[in-house]
This record gives C-alpha cells, structure tokens and sequence, in this order.
C-alpha cells in the first residue's frame, strides 16, 4: 500500500485525490493547506487528516506526496519531500524561475525519490493519438498552435505574478510543453509580447525552432473570453495534417483525397479526457515498480526554460533567443 499525502486543498489537490482515492493500491493519509477549512473538507472526502502544513505532513513519513500549491510555492515543499527520500508529483509548473527548476532537477538526481511533473496534456487522448500517428510516420513540418485563457480576474489569484509567476506559467506551459513533445527539442525562440487588457503582460506571438530545423508558430492571449476552442494545435505534414481542439476532438487528414479520421472524445469524464487519471495510475506504478516516471524531472525543467525564453526574448523586443538558456 503506498501512502501519500496531498499538499494543497485547491481544485487540482482535491482532482488528484479524487483519482488516487480510486486506486486500490493507494492509502490517502492526509492533506495539508493552511486553510483550514478546504484541508478539512478534502481530508474527511478521501479518508485522511487535516495537517496546517506541508512540513507537519511529512512529518508523517508518508511514501509519497502530491505537491498541488499554487505554482510559486511548488519548490520549497518538494524539496523538502526530496530531501527526506518522499516521492514527489508536483502540479505544472515545476518552478517558476530557471534557478528553483534547477535546484529540483539537482534534488531529483541526488533523492532515492521518483519525481515527476503534472504535465497531463500527455495522456490525454487527443494529444496521444496525434503522438501515436507520429511515431507511425506522419512527419510534421510546421505548425500552428495557441493557448488562450478567457481571463486573468477568475479567481482572483491568476492575475497575481507573485502566486503563478506570470501568464506563461498558467496555461500556457502545457502546450510548451505539447510543441516539445510533438515536434522535438526547440533551439530558439523568438517572442513579443504586450500589455492590453490586465496588470501584466497578455498577448503573445511566439516563432519556436526545433532541432530539425523545422518551426511552429504559438499565440497565446489571456482575455479571450473562452472562445472554443482555447487551445488547438494543428501539425502540418506532407499534404497531410492533425488537428486538436482542445481535449475534445482530433482530426487527422492522411492525404489528398484522403478519408478524414475524426476521433471524438466530448463524452468521456474530464479525469479521462484530460489525462489527469492516467498520469496519477502511472506515477502509482513507478513508485511501486521502481520506473522512471513518464514526466521527468528533465521535462519539467525543459517546460521552465522554454517560459523562460519566452520572456527573455519579449523583453529584448523579439529578438532570438537560442536553447539551452
């Protein structure tokens, strides 16, 4: 029986309980917000204790935790997790500077402990099946993707650098994250940015460069309205292409005059459709396996850079910026 802990009450601590509530190789101990009242709530869902914090949780030697605070905060309560052996998934992103991103990917390597990154665009099925078609063969040669976010006031929080470390750390990281996946490692970035509508920078045009020598280009604006769909990635191969909409849909056309597959997913429950069950199944089986887990500590870091240069090169007015930073 493998004991976690959750650190944070929120929407995506309570998500992952949910999941690993079912999983019958899973003993929930407790949850640990310092809200009161959400560790309370969550605790007595899931059959464990309310802990005031992180470090009083662990304190309880549970085998592993699940690290779901608000993004700034991820660093210092894995590393501490890391530090005393526990085995850590930690919500995206994995920091919000490159310097705690490295410290991680530095504890990771020195810990007896597995560490993996809640990245769950990866197992969602739309994103696998356009992997699937591309280990297959389909080869893409560019592509055109967007992250969007409706606003920046709901909940209040999403607007406060100091607690997601900016707009890019958000959403928009996943599919950073999805391009690196899709289409391999990217090698320059060149990005503007601007400030329209909130307290920070808010409308993005990104050109990314992959090691192939082929490119993709990436907008992502934080006041959209939730306009469907949000995100979208269409990969573009030889006369042929795949196109996401959200965690929706997928439509691969395989050629000219070609039939078009079309795989819907609309009907599945949202822990299915987003990933977010199978990425919790399978860091249970690397912790009781023994397994590199699916999402490393070197993916994560990787999403971190690639935010980075983002804003390193809208800072610079568009200039490139070459990886690794």
């Amino acid at each position: 029986m493998v004991k976690i802990g959750i650190i944070g009450a929120g929407h995506m601590g309570r998500t992952h309980a949910r999941n690993l509530k079912q999983d019958q190789r899973v003993e929930i101990i407790g949850v640990a917000d310092i809200m009161e009242r959400p560790a309370q709530s969550l605790a007595a869902e899931v059959g464990g204790k309310a802990f005031p914090s992180a470090d009083v949780l662990l304190a309880e030697w549970p085998d592993a935790v699940y690290v779901c605070t608000p993004n700034t905060l991820h660093t210092e309560a894995v590393l501490k997790a890391l530090a005393r052996g526990v085995h850590v998934f930690s919500e995206k992103p994995m920091a919000t500077t490159l310097q705690e991103a490295r410290d991680i990917v530095t504890a990771a390597q020195k810990s007896r402990a597995l560490y993996q990154v809640g990245h769950n665009r990866r197992f969602a099925p739309v994103y696998k099946f356009a992997r699937r078609l591309i280990d297959e063969g389909f080869h893409p040669y560019s592509a055109n993707i967007k992250m969007n976010r409706g606003e920046l006031i709901n909940p209040q929080w999403v607007c406060n650098r100091a607690v997601t470390g900016g707009f890019l750390y958000e959403s928009t990281i996943h599919l950073l994250d999805m391009a690196r996946w899709l289409m391999g490692e990217v090698v320059e970035v060149q990005c503007k940015a601007q400030q329209n509508i909130c307290a920070e920078q808010d409308d993005f045009a990104m050109i990314l460069t992959f090691a192939s020598g082929h490119f993709a280009a990436f907008s992502s604006s934080a006041h959209t309205s939730w306009a469907f769909p949000f995100e979208r990635i269409e990969l573009y191969g030889g006369h042929a292409s795949i196109v996401t909409e959200e965690m929706e849909r997928v439509t691969y056309s395989p050629g000219l005059a070609q039939e078009i597959v079309v795989r819907d997913y609309f009907q599945l429950d949202v822990a299915d459709k987003w990933g977010y069950r199978e990425e919790d199944r399978l860091f249970v089986d690397a912790v009781v396996n023994g397994q590199v887990p699916p999402v490393t500590a070197t993916d994560g870091y990787k999403a971190v850079e690639l935010v980075e240069a983002c804003y390193q090169s809208a800072a610079l007015r568009g200039a490139p910026v070459t990886l690794p930073l």
